[in-house]
This record gives C-alpha cells, structure tokens and sequence, in this order.
C-alpha cells in the first residue's frame, strides 16, 4: 500500500502498472494478485484512504463542544478546505479521486455515507436542542444537505468552481442553515 501510494502519487494512477508497483517494492506482478484483484483494487484502497483523512477531520468538528449548527458550518468549510488540499497540494491523489468518482468505485458511495452519518448525527442532536426543524423527515433533510455538500468535495465540481469555491461553500451552509431553522 506505502509502494502504491508513493508511486500514484509521483507518477499517476493512469501511469502506473501493477508491474511498476511490484518493481517499486521488489516484488513479482503474481505476488501483488494476491492481495489485490486488480489496479482498481489497488486504486480504490488508496482513494478510500485518502478519502478517509477527511472524513477523520470532519469526525473532529462533530465531536466538539459548539451547537449543531455551528459544527454543520464549519464541516462545509473544513471539508472544502481538506479537498482543495487535495487538489493543489496532492494532484496525483487528486486524480485518482477523479476516476474513482468516474468510475463510481465504492470508496466514493463508503464516503458518502460516512459523511451522511455524521450528518444525521447533527441533525438529530440540533433536532433534539430546537435548533433545527423536525417537520421534514430526517432521512430526507440529511440526504439534501449531503447533496449541497458535493460542491466542496467532489473534483468534477471543484475544479470547475475553484475561484470562489470559499465562498460558494460559505452560501450553501447559510442557504442549508436558514432552512434547518425552526
């Protein structure tokens, strides 16, 4: 995995063979079937740890002492932050990011719904406070707020909206926050 995350992140996913990654650690290509089905395999456990740094961070501002909605702010931001990093500061990663959301790999719909539960979890305990609405279901208001949160994760998204990304992330939390609101 080091090997593989080391040379994804040099040369590419898209430029990388399994016979590269079996090279870069001494290895035969048969040895590495072993543990991996295929590149994509190979790929998506990179993706998925990468992917998990984030959702570690986003765990963080749950977990913290602040009101839901303020915790619900500040995952917008943290999680446009954590994926900028990502693009400008690990491009190669970035990339495989990319396909793996192209190619709908199952880190992405794993990310997904680790986001969506800590969602539902600020949404039930902002519920359960008054700050939030309950006439919606929560199933329903966890899954729309998810969906407006794409805009600061996914690549496709990001690289089309890089510019004013900060304050896109900064409109969507206010637009999601007014409609939480008792």
């Amino acid at each position: 995995m080091s090997a593989a995350n080391d040379h994804f992140r040099r040369y590419g996913y898209n430029k990388t063979t399994v016979a590269d990654l079996a090279r870069a650690i001494g290895l035969s290509t048969a040895y590495i079937y072993k543990f991996f089905d295929s590149k994509q395999a190979i790929g998506e456990a990179v993706s998925a740890a990468a992917l998990g740094g984030i959702i570690v961070e986003l765990q963080k501002i749950v977990g913290q002492k602040k009101s839901a909605a303020e915790r619900l702010r500040a995952m917008y931001q943290r999680l446009m932050r954590e994926s900028a990093a990502l693009f400008f500061n690990e491009r190669k990663l970035h990339e495989i990011v990319v396909t793996a959301c192209s190619e709908a790999w199952r880190p992405i719909s794993d990310y997904e719904d680790a986001m969506l539960g800590l969602i539902r979890e600020l949404v039930a305990e902002g519920r359960e406070k008054g700050e939030f609405e309950r006439k919606t279901p929560i199933e329903e208001t966890c899954r729309a707020i998810l969906q407006t949160m794409e805009l600061c994760w996914n690549p496709h998204l990001l690289e089309r909206h890089f510019d004013d990304l900060e304050e896109r992330a900064a409109a969507m939390a206010n637009l999601v926050l007014r409609s939480l609101a008792p």
